[in-house]
């Protein structure tokens, strides 16, 4: 560029051309574990990016494999994506957990997307134990599941919502929250399908007594095994100690067992989802009925 004046010229240097920046985040966590010849689960494969982190805890006892899967960034905005894998070997046993709770926050526009993929060999045990995500006024969240179990494998699993961050005082007014989740079986037919879809008006939907009937959190555990048909009498007999304190149902679908759980107080529906999860996996695997501190705290 140049520049004339009365009496000189002087040339300017160009102006820089400053590529635009995207603050999309694509964060990508995969994890193959197999069991050594002894019969202990080892690292197979280890593989992530920013802004997931896959970390590895010390087991205490007998409990099996811990991962834990972090999320640095302190929570999602609209056009983020997360895409997770997890991969277990023939008769390999860990437990995948979230770090702390999800925070999905208020979006201009685009949705975020996560996409969790699981594949249990045969004779393995997973256990999918998520934190609560958090659903900030104005969030979109697309989210979906898809279990792979081979045969004689087994899947505790599960996921939390919190509907707006109660302490805040806020509610959820208006956004999207899609939740979906599928079990296949060995030859990738599809055994069980559920989608949780809400748009639009959230304040009425959380509200209406034949859906949510103003609940602030919502919790769901699937257990996909042999032992599904056994447990559900147990778990049922369970249930009579949140009375009056939570909304707990539990059924038996195409051999898979589902609870559901909806609660005002999202520290109570954690309190009954700790207690059910820790009876299931000590009863299913004869693990022991506790969950990690990192969980608890």
């Amino acid at each position: 560029m140049t520049l004339v004046s009365k009496n000189s010229v002087v040339n300017l240097p160009r102006p820089v051309q400053v590529p635009a920046v995207s603050l999309v985040r694509e964060g990508v966590a995969r994890l193959e574990l197999a069991a050594n010849q002894s019969g202990k689960t080892v690292l197979r494969d280890l593989f992530h990016s920013q802004p997931l982190r896959l970390l590895f805890p010390l087991e205490s006892g007998r409990d099996v494999f811990q991962a834990v899967i972090a999320c640095v960034s302190g929570g999602l905005v609209g056009g983020d994506r997360l895409d997770v894998t997890v991969k277990l070997g023939q008769n390999a046993q860990a437990m995948v957990i979230g770090q702390a709770a999800e925070k999905v926050y208020r979006s201009l526009g685009a949705d975020c997307q996560i996409e969790n993929s699981l594949e249990v060999g045969a004779g393995a045990w997973l256990e999918w134990l998520p934190q609560e995500t958090i659903i900030f006024d104005g969030a979109r969240l697309r989210r979906r599941t898809i279990a792979r179990i081979q045969d004689g494998g087994a899947l505790l699993a599960g996921e939390i919502l919190a509907f707006g961050r109660g302490a805040s005082g806020e509610s959820l007014t208006h956004g999207l929250i899609q939740d979906g989740w599928e079990i296949r079986g060995s030859d990738g037919a599809l055994i069980w399908k559920d989608v949780l879809r809400m748009d639009g008006d959230l304040a009425a939907l959380l509200a209406h007594p034949a859906s949510f009937d103003g609940a602030r959190a919502y919790g769901t555990i699937i257990f996909a095994g042999a032992a599904a048909r056994a447990l559900l009498d147990v778990v049922r007999a369970e249930l009579e100690k949140f009375a009056g304190l939570l909304r707990i149902g539990v059924t038996l679908v195409r051999g898979i067992l589902l609870v559901r759980i909806l609660g005002r107080s999202v520290i109570e529906l954690r309190q009954a989802y700790a207690a059910l999860w820790s009876l299931l996996r000590h009863r299913a695997a004869d693990l022991p009925q506790l969950l990690p501190r990192l969980w608890a705290v």
